[in-house]
Parts: C-alpha cells; sequence; structure tokens
C-alpha cells in the first residue's frame, strides 16, 4: 500500500454559464497536477457550470452541455492524476449536484450530494432532488470519501462515509462570504473530524458572482481539529497538499497558513472583488458615478478605482443651487486623490426647463417632494446619458441603511447597474471611509494614502435637494436607525424585543412601516455586494404588497 498521497486542490474563480472556460481552468489545474505528481486534482461543487447557476442548470441544454463538457475533460486527462470535479448529473427525471471522479480516460465514480441548502440564498431543494447516502471512491489503494458542500454541515453524511471505509474527507465546496463565515465553516468542519476521526480537507472556490462572494480560504484539519494547512481568502491558487499513512491513518503533512484578515479588511474586499468580477463577467470595462461630496458616494468611487484602477472610473458632480461648496470641495478631492476623471455638468438650467415645463400642470400647488426628487431623477438621466454614450456602466451608491427604509429616489439616485454598498449600513460606511483611509494592500488597484477628506467623513449627512436639508430631519440619527435595521432585518427579530431593549416604541414603528413601504424600490433596485445573510435580494424575500404590520406586544 502507498504511504503517501499527494492531492492539488484548485481554489479558482469559475463564471457561471461559461462551461468551457471552466473546463479550460480545471484543464491548466490537473496539468499543474500532473506536473507536481499528483494523485488526484480535486476542483469545487459545481465548478463546471459555475455557481450558483439557479434554475439555469435546470434547462436540459445546459446541463446536458456541462455532462458532455466532463466527459471530453475525463477523455483529455486519461494519462495523469485523477480528477474529481463538480456538475449537474441526471439519472431518469432527476437532477442531482454531483461530484464526479474521473480516471483512465472516463468518469469513474459519482458522488451525489444528499443534504441541499434551502435557506438564505441557496434554493437547492427547487432545483436538485437528494441523493442517496452513499460510500467513499477509490483512487489508487486510498478510499476517499466526499460530501459535498452542505453535506459536511450535518453529521449523517461523513458518519456514513466513515463507517463505510473512507480514509480522508474531501469537501468541495461553493460557499459564499457573509460576514463571520469563516469561523463558523471551521467549527462545523472540526465537528466532522471529531465525530468521525478522520483528516478532513476543505475545498471552496473564490470569485464573484452576482450579489454573492466566494471567499476560497480552503484549509485541512488532522483529527482532534488540528489545522494543517490554510489557503489565502479571496485569491485563486493551485496548491499542492501531501498526506501521510501511518499507524494512525492518514494525516495530512503541514503546510503554510495563510494569515485571516479582520471583519473590516474582508467586507472591503468582498466589496472590490464583487465589483471587479460583475464587470468583468458582464463584458463591462468602465464605469461612472456620480460624486456627490458625501460619504457614500466617496467610499463607492474608492471601492471602484481598487478594483478596476482609477484610470477606469469617471466620477461626475451635478449640482444644484442647493450643493454647498464644501460637497464641491470634498468630491473634487477625492476624484483627485483617487486619480480618476472628474466631471462638473450643473443641473440649474436643465431643472429650470422641467420645472416651467410641468408649471401649468402644478399651478397651486406648493412645491416639496416631487421637486426635490426631479433633480435626483435629472442626475439619473444625465448619468444614464453618458452610461449609454461611453459604454461605461453606472454604479449607484445607496447603502442598506437608506435601501431599508427607502430614503432615496427610484429611477433617480437609485438609477444603476450595480451598488457595492448595499449591504453596508451607514455606520458601518464610516467606519469603512476611516479604515480605507490607513489601509493599503496588494489587491487594491487605487492609490495609497487618505484618499477621503476627514471632513468629508466627519460632516452630518445630507442629500442637499433643499435648503439646510439633513438626514435627521426625515431619520432617526444612524447609530439609533442602524440598531433598529439591524434588529428587524438582519436578527428578524421583533418591535417588542426593540422596545425592551429600550427604543422607543413609535420610532421603531415608524423604522418597520418603511422597512416595509418601500418594498417595491428594492424590488427594482440593482445587485450589489452580499456582505450579511440579511442582505436584500435572495437572503430576505418579501411581498410587495404586505398589509402586515408587528402588533408589538399591544
Amino acid at each position: 500500500m502507498s504511504d503517501t498521497f499527494r492531492l492539488t486542490l484548485a481554489q479558482m474563480n469559475p463564471t457561471v454559464g461559461d462551461i468551457a472556460g471552466n473546463a479550460a481552468l480545471a484543464r491548466r489545474a490537473w496539468e499543474a497536477g500532473r506536473d507536481a505528481g499528483a494523485d488526484l486534482v480535486a476542483l469545487p461543487e459545481m465548478f463546471i457550470t459555475g455557481y450558483n447557476a439557479q434554475d439555469l442548470v435546470m434547462k436540459p441544454a445546459f446541463h446536458q452541455h456541462a455532462i458532455a463538457e466532463i466527459e471530453r475533460l475525463a477523455a483529455e486527462c486519461a494519462d495523469g492524476p485523477a480528477l474529481a470535479i463538480g456538475g449537474p448529473w441526471i439519472e431518469g427525471a432527476s437532477l442531482f449536484n454531483a461530484y464526479f471522479i474521473c480516471k483512465g480516460g472516463k468518469i469513474a465514480s459519482r458522488v451525489l450530494k444528499h443534504e441541499l441548502p434551502n435557506e438564505t440564498v441557496f434554493d437547492e431543494v427547487r432545483v436538485f432532488d437528494a441523493g442517496p447516502l452513499g460510500g467513499p471512491y477509490s483512487v489508487g489503494d486510498v478510499r476517499i470519501g466526499s460530501p459535498i458542500c452542505e453535506d459536511a454541515w450535518h453529521p449523517d453524511v461523513a458518519e456514513t462515509l466513515a463507517e463505510t471505509g473512507a480514509e480522508f474527507l474531501l469537501v468541495p465546496n461553493g460557499s459564499p462570504y457573509y460576514r463571520g463565515k469563516l469561523e463558523t465553516r471551521l467549527n462545523h468542519m472540526v465537528a466532522r473530524v471529531v465525530e468521525t476521526g478522520l483528516p478532513l480537507i476543505y475545498l471552496n472556490m473564490v470569485g464573484g458572482q452576482d450579489d454573492q462572494v466566494f471567499d476560497g480560504g480552503s484549509f485541512g484539519l488532522n483529527p482532534g481539529g488540528e489545522l494543517a494547512f490554510r489557503l489565502p481568502l479571496f485569491d485563486e491558487e493551485i496548491a499542492h497538499v501531501d498526506l501521510e499513512r501511518g499507524a494512525d491513518g492518514w494525516r495530512i503533512a503541514p503546510g503554510p497558513e495563510a494569515p485571516v484578515p479582520d471583519e473590516w479588511e474582508q467586507d472591503y474586499r468582498v466589496m472590490v472583488t464583487a465589483l471587479r468580477d460583475y464587470m468583468a463577467k458582464s463584458g463591462f470595462k468602465k464605469v461612472l458615478l456620480g460624486l456627490s461630496g458625501g460619504i457614500d458616494s466617496a467610499i463607492v468611487a474608492v471601492i471602484a478605482a481598487d478594483a478596476l484602477g482609477p484610470e477606469n472610473v469617471r466620477c461626475v458632480m451635478l449640482p444644484s443651487e442647493y450643493t454647498s461648496q464644501g460637497s464641491l470641495d470634498d468630491a473634487k478631492a477625492v476624484a483627485e486623490a483617487l486619480g480618476c476623471r472628474y466631471d462638473f455638468v450643473p443641473i440649474t438650467d436643465g431643472r429650470a426647463a422641467i420645472t416651467e415645463t410641468l408649471a401649468p400642470l402644478f399651478e397651486g400647488l406648493e412645491p416639496g417632494l416631487t421637486e426635490e426628487n426631479i433633480q435626483s431623477r435629472l442626475r439619473g438621466l444625465l448619468l444614464m446619458a453618458m452610461s449609454n454614450k461611453f459604454g461605461e456602466m453606472l454604479l449607484t451608491t445607496g447603502n442598506k441603511s437608506e435601501v431599508a427604509v427607502g430614503y432615496a429616489t427610484i429611477y433617480g439616485d437609485m438609477a444603476g447597474g450595480y451598488n457595492p454598498i448595499k449591504d453596508l449600513y451607514k455606520t458601518r460606511v464610516f467606519e469603512t471611509c476611516r479604515w480605507r483611509n490607513v489601509n493599503h494592500r496588494p489587491w487594491m488597484m487605487g492609490p495609497a494614502g487618505e484618499v477621503m477628506p476627514p471632513r468629508l467623513i466627519d460632516k452630518p449627512p445630507s442629500a442637499e435637494l433643499r435648503a439646510d436639508q439633513k438626514d435627521e430631519d426625515s431619520l432617526p440619527a444612524y447609530p439609533v436607525l442602524d440598531a433598529i435595521l439591524e434588529q428587524l432585518i438582519d436578527r428578524d427579530g421583533s418591535v417588542e424585543d426593540l422596545v425592551v431593549a429600550g427604543f422607543e416604541r413609535d420610532v421603531v414603528k415608524k423604522v418597520e412601516q418603511l422597512i416595509y413601504t418601500s418594498e417595491y424600490k428594492r424590488f427594482q433596485s440593482a445587485p450589489g455586494a452580499r456582505l450579511t445573510k440579511g442582505s436584500f435580494w435572495l437572503d430576505r424575500r418579501y411581498p410587495i404588497v404586505n398589509h402586515w404590520r408587528d402588533p408589538g406586544g399591544v
């Protein structure tokens, strides 16, 4: 019996629907493993299709194409190590999330996912059929068990594999980021190791797909839960991992342990990666945004510069008579610090023309919110015109607090193709700006240093749609608002929970009302990077028309 086993892990970035491109990545990983003398080259869950493919994977032409590509890969990778890759599989009328073990020019084994996630961003019960509990597969004289992603979050699959002869566990994943996810994963995998007594290797993909970012961080655990190695978070890497067999069975040879950034850096990296991959995978190279002189558009400009390079970011100031000199100065300072293009497009004349056009209809009516929103919608029109003319994707800049309570103008400042800060509450926007001003990493394409003036971060937030306007004229102070929102949205809490915690009932009820009545805006809003399990889109799906309100224990 062999006493060593070399496993090549491909922590890579597939693209949903690019079956040929994903196969090319798999071949590259297999060739690297072949050249390194690997026994098995492993890729993540559903790698051939990209993940999460949602209902696309149910389309017969699509999953048939994917299966055919895996069969082609198996034939092309006949002379060398075995290849393990995730993809769909059909048996009769059933569609499965499968893991294919290819060797000798053909598909030698298939593992079918048993535990299908049906929460947060996952709808696998809708898409796939559950496979039976199965046993391990063989590569040479080594028996390997592969619980697929969610399978490893429950004890039954891993225990069955151990009982039927698995010598170590290889877990292929498509596991997207949320804040704190890395520790949650590690805790679940340690539990599987303790329960089975087997070494476990956790392989995750990287890269952005719509709102989700897969954060990599693949790792290995030896019996007892000791960490043997960890690959970097967010970065593609092909790594060779050795296992050695002794009197007590297989053990993973120690390898490098990549450092784990703090949660502020992880969140920021997710926002940058999400935008970078959304652009690359949808075919855009440049972006533009309205740079108002406020904190939200400033951090979006910085994220864009870090994701794409300052030369690919156009910042546009669209002032009205209500735009303060401070905002004019701050917007220009951000653009200049980043090295982005800066355009100045006043809206005063355009707004006057629209006001004159509507004057006969609005005669005798007091000006108010309608006139304020005309400014926002005029800015949206002008920015979309530039987007069309220059072929640059328009970014929208509303933070999670504003998105939650509808403090944004539909078809105005909500216009755009992507929102990097959609899942970032306003209080976290402030801290993220401060963090970025003093931190720089090699993956950031924007300049180091203080790229946002401290005065911009510290000034009271304002939409500047009327004289002396402040956000707190319409909303609770952001620390109060965000605490309420986090409880109602992220923790699915109740009005009574907040009242018991010391918040005023009237304030909580007002915020709850704003959340529910702005659902129609969110339904039409741009996608954005997911940072939490309470993000707006797949994590939280509410009806647009909804008359229920929490009675709050009264």
